[in-house]
Order: C-alpha cells, then structure tokens, then sequence
C-alpha cells in the first residue's frame, strides 16, 4: 500500500478482543526482540485485567474493515506534574506509512493535553534498524532531549525525544 492510498484511521481504547491482534503485530514489528515482546504483552494484560489502575492507556489503530494495523501504550510519569511517556508505539510492518502511527500520535497528545499535560517523553534505540523509528519521531515534531551512549548494549544508545505539548 503506498502512503497516498491511506486508508481511513479509526483510533479507540483497546479492548479484550484486541489481544490476540495486538500480540500478532508486536511479534510482526522486526526491532523486538523477546524480552521487548514479552514487556509489550505484559502492558497489555495490565491494562485489560485491572480496570483500577491508572499507570497504563492502550489505544489500537484500525482501518474501515476494522483491522488492528498498529497500537500504542502511553501514561502519565509518576512524581511528574504533566509529564506523560510513551512506553510503545507499533504498527504493522506492511501498514506503515499510512497514516497509522501519525494517527495515535495525534490521538495520545490530545489525550494528555487533555489531562493537563505539557510534555510527552519517547525513548528508543539507536540501532540502525530504528533509523526509520526515530525520522517518524523527529518528522512529527519531537526532539532529541538526551542521549545515553552504550545504555542498552555496545553501540546501542538510549535516545530520548520530547515534545512539548499546549498547556
């Protein structure tokens, strides 16, 4: 599918029969590896098992046949007044560059606006094979805040990227 065929981005809170789709993606998304995957999927659970906590926001991307294409995970930094991170963010690699990714982000910075938020927090990795990870960030408007050389491995750099948000 090419970027100026996009189809219609319908973008809502994940729900228990999203799991199955969810899970399908992340181990689709080539950066994860097994424990990422295993963290990913972990998020999920809380979310959709404990209605009270608050820690976690999932929210899924679907296109007019209702097809999860990409989801997303964000919540507010505890001990922050208005700080928000975005823990994951995934879209299915034949369905990127459709709009999907610029659709939850849209979504999850009104969400925090909403709730009185100033700034959302991105953190990824360096490795080459999120060269195109970090152009999307970089192409919406967030900025490289930091930068943790060797964090995750040797040659493996921690990236973090913000952006402020109308308050």
């Amino acid at each position: 599918m090419h970027s100026d065929d996009q189809p219609a981005v319908v973008v809502r809170p994940m729900a228990s029969h999203d799991r199955a789709s969810v899970a399908s993606l992340v181990v689709s998304v080539d950066n994860f590896n097994k424990a990422e995957i295993e963290c990913a999927l972990e998020l999920v659970d809380i979310y959709l098992n404990d209605a009270d906590q608050t820690d976690y926001h999932l929210v899924v991307a679907e296109d007019a046949t209702g097809a999860v294409r990409a989801y997303a995970c964000w919540g507010p930094v505890p001990l922050t007044v208005g700080t928000y991170d975005l823990y994951w963010i995934a879209t299915h690699p034949q369905w990127r560059g459709c709009g999907f990714g610029n659709a939850l982000m849209t979504y999850i910075e009104t969400r925090v606006v909403e709730r009185q938020g100033r700034l959302l927090v991105v953190e990824t990795s360096s490795k080459s094979s999120y060269a195109g990870t970090v152009e999307f960030y970089r192409r919406i408007g967030y900025r490289e805040a930091s930068r943790i050389r060797d964090f995750y491995d040797i040659g493996d750099d921690r990236l973090i990227f913000v952006k402020r948000l109308a308050r």
